[in-house]
């Protein structure tokens, strides 16, 4: 391999969110255009874990204060991926049915051990490579991953690793992973005139330490790059001293996955570019799975029901585009939290056939409703990037977004030439119900929306672009590396 992601997810392995839809695609279209790469993560206890077959490459231990942790790295033997992907098997910590929390009884106990461990146990791997077959660079991706550009400069288990270039990746700058002092001995020993790297506020930061120590910082997008100077949690000032070696990368898709002719979780398919037809079909299949009036326009909205994607403002925008007098239906897949959840469980009752959801993470179903639905809702308070917005595009459903993040840089209002959809710039239910009634206006013309939802799907969201400009950080890195 050339390039080494280590990562927390990686679909179709692992996925809570973005991250592990980026880090399942870029290392296939890396090594299509000639960039082998690969991915080491945690191997869970999860389908994809226990339906694949496994090779064992490395046997080793790691030491986490007093105790030792055996461990494999272990190679999914099937070659369907494009990349080789290894799994850090270290039993007692993330043979679990869940990647960060149990999904039944919430919070794991022991994440700072955890995190540690897969850390230790990808170095111990990579320093047991020959020179000739050691990776050429090392890809973190968020906070469980922040700490590995440190160590390999101020560990000294590591420093066999410190001339190989390190990039450090932000999917979500809202989550740092920080623990306070009082865990300093679970770490592994490391220079001491270094400690200053690890803090930042007065606690053990590993997102801060891996913007300070690697080598070259990526955002997912270049508004966000931006944004993260403005608001980054408490790390403002850090990514602006950092700012040199940053760059924003907005995220691609996975063109084959996400793909209207022949994606197996869809009812029909996009034939002979007959886009109408495609969408009236799926839209049908629809009302199979919700009870939902289909001819209405449909707003759907998929994913997590947290503040960060807005989603405490869905039930007062229904609600007040219905008592308004508007014709829209809304959709809603997704979980999250609790008290919001049980809002949205009694509104199908209060608006039959114009509200309906699904209180579940179901993939096929996401898939179904970025075919069917005309509406995509992204109301996002953070939005790194979004790649919801640009699933919706491929398969012709117009998004309905604020403009943050990779919202901003992917999704043109439809009154600037070359529109792609509506935006809106406040985080309030007002200005979302403003886009929505924008929105519903512009479905009853009939001619506009076939106009659109043609301009939308011939859009190239592609990892090749994206898959490009991280080979060029790459092969920079490499050559000041030797």
């Amino acid at each position: 391999m050339k390039i080494l992601h280590i990562s927390a997810e990686c679909y179709p392995a692992a996925k809570a969110g973005g991250l592990g839809d980026v880090v399942g695609a870029l290392p296939k279209y890396l090594t299509a255009s000639g960039t082998p790469a690969a991915v080491i993560m945690p191997k869970y206890n999860l389908k994809f874990m226990q339906n694949n077959e496994f090779e064992i490459v490395h046997h080793g231990s790691v030491r986490i204060h007093n105790q030792h942790f055996p461990f494999t790295i272990e190679r999914v033997v099937s070659a369907e991926l494009g990349y080789d992907l290894y799994m850090a098997n270290i039993p007692g910590k993330f043979d679990r049915a869940g990647i960060y929390a149990d999904p039944h009884t919430g919070s794991f106990g022991d994440s700072v051990s955890r995190w540690l461990c897969f850390q230790q146990t990808v170095l111990h791997w990579v320093v047991s490579f020959s020179a000739d077959k050691k990776p050429k660079v090392l890809h973190c991706h968020d906070h469980h991953t922040g700490l590995i550009p440190f160590m390999v400069k101020h560990c000294p288990e590591y420093k066999s690793l410190a001339n190989i270039p390190t990039v450090f990746t932000i999917h979500n700058g809202q989550y740092h992973g920080n623990y306070s002092w009082d865990k300093l001995h679970l770490l592994p020993y490391f220079d001491a005139e270094a400690r200053s790297l690890l803090d930042w506020k007065n606690t053990i930061n590993p997102l801060a330490t891996g913007i300070k120590c690697c080598w070259r910082l990526t955002t997912v997008s270049q508004s966000y790059l931006e944004e993260l100077t403005q608001n980054s949690n408490g790390l403002e000032s850090l990514v602006g001293h950092e700012w040199h070696k940053a760059r924003g990368i907005i995220n691609g898709i996975d063109n084959e996955v996400w793909n209207p002719t022949k994606d197996s979780y869809l009812a029909e398919h996009l034939k002979k570019k007959n886009v109408s037809k495609f969408k009236a079909e799926n839209k049908k299949v629809l009302a199979d799975h919700f009870n939902i009036d289909i001819n209405r326009p449909i707003f759907t909205f998929i994913g997590r029901l947290v503040g960060e994607k807005g989603a405490e403002i869905i039930p007062d925008l229904v609600r007040n585009h219905i008592k308004a007098g508007y014709e829209g239906a809304f959709l809603l897949l997704g979980t999250g939290q609790k008290d919001l959840m049980e809002k949205l469980k009694w509104m199908p009752h209060e608006f039959p056939g114009r509200f309906d959801a699904r209180l579940e993470y179901n993939e096929g179903l996401a898939h179904q409703m970025y075919a069917g639905s005309d509406f995509l809702l992204m109301p996002s308070r953070v939005e790194p990037c979004g790649l919801n917005q640009m699933y919706s595009m491929r398969y012709g459903t117009i998004p309905v977004v604020r403009a943050i993040g990779g919202l901003k840089d992917t999704v043109i209002d439809v009154g600037d030439e070359g529109g792609r959809g509506f935006r809106f710039q406040q985080l309030t239910v007002e200005d979302a119900f403003h886009a929505v009634r924008r929105a519903t206006e512009f479905y009853r013309d009939a001619d506009k929306i076939s106009v659109l939802r043609e301009r939308i799907m011939n859009l190239d969201f592609s990892w090749q672009s994206s898959a490009k400009q991280y080979s060029k950080i790459y092969d920079e890195l490499i050559s000041v590396s030797v």
